[in-house]
């Protein structure tokens, strides 16, 4: 096990497979593929309601009924009832193309024509198929449909350009279309009975009419390509919807037969799929862009404008860093797009806006991508003047100015940064100002420039008088960096040379020769280190202040691609083309972690609490996160954990866990009932001298200590009501809530209002009541584990928990030896060794605390009577008093250590 494991992966939302929308009730969800997983998305919002399993390959084709999803990869289909897969269907040898939903069946159909008919009603692990069809040696199915009212029949197109129409229950061929002589692509039925639209590979639409096999209209793309999607409204329009491999949707009007609309630059890959949602004016599109989005048609002119919509990057990132304290993530990526990603909730993920990219491409003509800034090579930020101004600056591919964003508002800036050199070369490399006020540039001619963010103008160069040009540096700036105090800055030239300036003054006070060119640098600016790489792949740490090496560092055999500090400076991050990321230990000066994945990392950041490690990789639109598996393991040794030169194999993060992850659990697809009942998870190891709380709302566990507050807010004006009698004919007894349990001669066990189990058992007239928290307690109290009885009383409402707690209150105690005999004695007995366990053990301290508290104000006077429970009571002091003396003495010397830090003079 090293330091930090795989976790997941952010910032994918749909792959290049068709999607699968089903209607549950009123809500509508999507099921979508993400590479070899799949999620489903409530359409009301486009929120994340279930993330499937991660499986051995890419999924080719979906389909979903209900609870059960369907997904083929490679030449199996896993059979998914929400995210635990039920059963594996492994009947076909090659790679399966198409899946398809026909009533309470699924057919599967792979490359070579093999077509099962499966059913998945009481499915079992391995079944067998219901029915076979082996379609002929030259027909490759493409798509496949089902046209209405035709009994269990359907048509298949192929990449010959004919289409079939087969009887799946007699496995007999009816009809063969002979087709236009063109690759069937997609076809889908209209609402029209024997009506179906047919698209090409030639970028035709036939819409024809199975029935007497004739064409009713055709249809052409103005663009080249093949239409890949299609789709009828069904809400009395008649429109037909086509998208095609240029990422546009185009409209089409049946009844006038012509185009009625285009959608240009929809997507900015092929489309997958399309598709109107039932009786509404919504279409719903997904696209090889990492995208899904929905259009309504609500205008006067009918065109069709943008709902919602949910996006990632679309080509792999080439620059991530943490921001917010951890929370978000910074990410710059190939497709022109800076994106800010949340690791906490995937619905707060966007794209910083560019100023109406699509209205400027509208009005000039052109495309999306055109109109938009340059990919990112590099950028900095400050979240120190977040409220104030643009604390982002970017530095973007081939282009001589510098951009500033907003975050606060998630916009670009109203400045451009312009370094004033003659020559205008691009500028490579930018950092910000500890305070936030200040930008340096460094561009590839040499030229270093230092801006104010909150007006945009130029306040000052740094040129050195020994180079030629007038430069800062003879050739390409590498990279700047401002210390904690604006009083230096560090910059680095490509030829080797590293050089300190005056920040105020822009004199140069030193510099020194690497001896060899330098390809990336970082500094940390708490400890005054600077970590180089050069073209020999060798990490060289130097003291800036000393000015002289300090570390030496090898082992990468390709590329370094990106250096990363821990926020404490003790650990050195570095990725490679080699595929390893490598952790350097700078105090003990030798590598402590290294693991290699199959794709090379480009980036790689650490978040500033040094839990999460996020890296991006080649060919890869996600980012990848990484936990900090010593963080969390309590253990202080970094050797139990840490592999040393020992370079790991490890496969990269997935991007949902293996047993299936739930977001959003307020959506209709999650089990609350399951949820509420699910054990709590205790942890495995308790940090020496250290407290754990229970993780319970604050307001159950503060309301057991106000209860009798609560009560006198919460009076009723009006009187109870009497409870209904019973028939004369049916003996009962009042229950603890008042509700009336009929008993027969035999034992019952019956609920009360809370939803708790109460065992009743009759004997000779008389009726014994125990709860299940007696029940527990006993049960618990003779094993001597009460983790279920914590559990259970966390999951108690207050309420609850008081009236159960005043059961076992002893009224009347006039006869002291009637009184030792009572069970209600040794329950509460039990009770005090409970708390003495939990408290001994340090667990759930906050809410133990309350319930003490709320059991010494009913028992405290039961306690103080009987000597048994006065020594329980004098255990429960002491060990009371250990765990708060400990906790108290590390909360005075956070105290003192706070008091002295602001009362000092820097």
């Amino acid at each position: 096990m090293g330091i930090f494991e795989p976790y997941r992966a952010i910032g994918y939302i749909t792959a290049a497979a068709p999607f699968s929308v089903q209607r549950l009730g009123t809500e509508t969800f999507v099921t979508v593929s993400i590479g070899k997983a799949w999620q489903i998305y409530d359409c009301a919002k486009l929120t994340l309601v279930l993330a499937g399993p991660q499986l051995p390959k890419k999924i080719r084709a979906l389909a979903s009924f209900k609870d059960y999803t369907f997904a083929a990869y490679g030449s199996d289909v896993g059979v998914f009832k929400r995210t635990q897969q039920v059963a594996t269907w492994s009947k076909h040898e090659e790679k399966i193309y198409l899946l398809f939903l026909f009533g309470e069946h699924v057919i599967s159909l792979d490359i070579k024509g093999h077509m099962f008919l499966w059913a998945f009603k009481g499915v079992e692990p391995n079944p067998e198929p219901v029915g076979h069809i082996q379609l002929d040696n030259n027909f490759s199915p493409s798509c496949i449909m089902h046209p209405d009212t035709y009994l269990n029949k359907v048509i298949v197109g192929s990449n010959e350009g004919r289409l079939q129409l087969w009887n799946i229950s007699t496995k007999k061929k009816l009809y063969e279309f002979k087709g236009w002589n063109s690759s069937v692509r997609c076809c889908v039925a209209s609402p029209a009975l024997d009506v179906v639209a047919i698209g090409c590979s030639d970028g035709t639409i036939h819409v024809h009419n199975v029935r007497y096999d004739e064409e009713l209209v055709t249809f052409t793309h103005s663009a080249r390509g093949d239409v890949t999607a299609l789709s009828f409204r069904t809400d009395g329009q008649p429109l037909l919807a086509s998208g095609g491999s240029s990422g546009v949707i185009s409209i089409w009007n049946l009844e006038k037969r012509r185009l009625q609309s285009v959608i240009r630059e929809a997507h900015d890959g092929p489309i997958i799929s399309l598709h109107f949602f039932a009786n509404e004016p919504v279409l719903m599109s997904s696209a090889a862009d990492n995208s899904i989005k929905m259009w309504i048609f609500d205008n006067i002119d009918g065109e069709a404008r943008l709902l919602r919509f949910r996006s990632g990057h679309s080509a792999p990132p080439l620059c991530v860093r943490f921001y917010g304290n951890g929370r978000y993530i910074l990410s710059a990526g190939q497709d022109r797009a800076f994106r800010l990603f949340s690791i906490i909730q995937d619905k707060q993920s966007r794209e910083l806006s560019q100023r109406h990219v699509t209205k400027r491409a509208k009005k000039l003509r052109a495309k999306e991508e055109e109109i938009k800034l340059k990919p990112v090579i590099a950028f900095d930020c400050a979240e120190i003047r977040e409220r104030d101004w643009a604390n982002v600056v970017t530095c973007h591919m081939d282009t001589s100015q510098a951009y500033v964003w907003r975050l606060q508002n998630f916009v670009l800036g109203e400045h451009i940064l312009t370094p004033s050199a003659e020559s205008k070369t691009p500028v490579k490399t930018c950092a910000i100002s500890a305070c936030g006020n200040f930008a340096v540039l460094g561009t590839e001619g040499g030229w270093i420039e230092r801006f104010n963010l909150q007006s945009g103008i130029s306040r000052g160069t740094y040129t050195d008088t020994s180079v030629e040009s007038q430069c800062a540096h003879g050739g390409e700036v590498v990279g700047v960096s401002c210390d904690a105090t604006n009083s230096i800055m560090i910059s680095a030239g490509y030829h080797g040379d590293i050089k300190v300036w005056d920040f105020k003054s822009r004199e140069l006070k030193s510099k020194w020769d690497v001896g060899h060119s330098i390809i990336k640098f970082v500094y940390h600016r708490a400890n005054g280190l600077l970590a180089t790489v050069a073209d020999d792949m060798v990490l060289r740490l130097f003291d800036v202040v000393a000015l002289r090496m300090v570390r030496k560092f090898e082992g990468h055999t390709d590329r370094i691609t990106d250096l990363c500090f821990s926020e404490d400076g003790k650990w050195l991050f570095s990725s490679s083309m080699d595929g390893t990321l490598r952790i350097w230990d700078v105090i003990l000066a030798r590598q402590i972690d290294a693991i290699r994945v199959d794709v090379s990392i480009t980036a790689v950041s650490l978040s500033p609490s040094m839990d999460v490690l996020a890296t991006t990789h080649v060919d890869q639109n996600g980012v990848y996160l990484w936990v900090n598996q010593a963080m969390f393991s309590g253990s202080s040794n970094i050797e139990n954990y840490a592999s040393g030169g020992h370079v790991r194999n490890v496969e990269m993060p997935s991007i949902s866990s293996k047993e299936g992850s739930l977001e959003e659990s307020t959506q209709p697809l999650v089990d609350q009932h399951q949820i509420k009942n699910s054990p709590l998870v205790h942890p495995d190891h308790q940090i020496p001298n250290l407290i754990t709380l229970s993780l319970l709302p604050r307001s159950q566990w503060q309301s057991l200590t106000n209860l009798d507050i609560i009560k006198v807010r919460n009076k009723p004006v009006e009187p109870p009501k009497k409870p209904e009698k019973a028939p004369f004919f049916l003996p009962s007894t009042p229950s603890l809530s008042g509700e009336i349990l009929f008993q027969p001669n035999a034992d019952v066990v019956s609920k009360d209002k809370d939803d708790q189990t109460i065992e009743v058992k009759h004997h000779n007239g008389k009726f014994d009541v125990t709860s299940r928290f007696l029940l527990l307690l006993q049960s618990c109290g003779d094993k001597r584990n009460f983790s279920a009885f914590t559990d259970y009383i966390k999951s108690l409402s207050p309420s609850t928990l008081d009236i159960e707690l005043r059961m076992l209150q002893i009224i009347d105690d006039d006869d002291l030896e009637e009184v030792k005999q009572r069970p209600e004695l040794h329950s509460i007995e039990l009770l005090l060794d409970y708390f003495i366990h939990e408290l001994s053990l340090r667990n759930n301290f906050e809410f133990i605390q309350a319930v003490i508290k709320l059991f010494l104000k009913i028992h405290g006077e039961t306690v103080r009577r009987h000597s048994i429970l006065q020594e329980k009571a004098t255990q429960l002091l002491e060990v009371q008093s250990l765990v708060w003396q400990r906790i108290d003495k590390m909360f005075q010397s956070a105290r003192c250590m706070v008091t002295f830090l602001s009362n000092s003079q820097f």
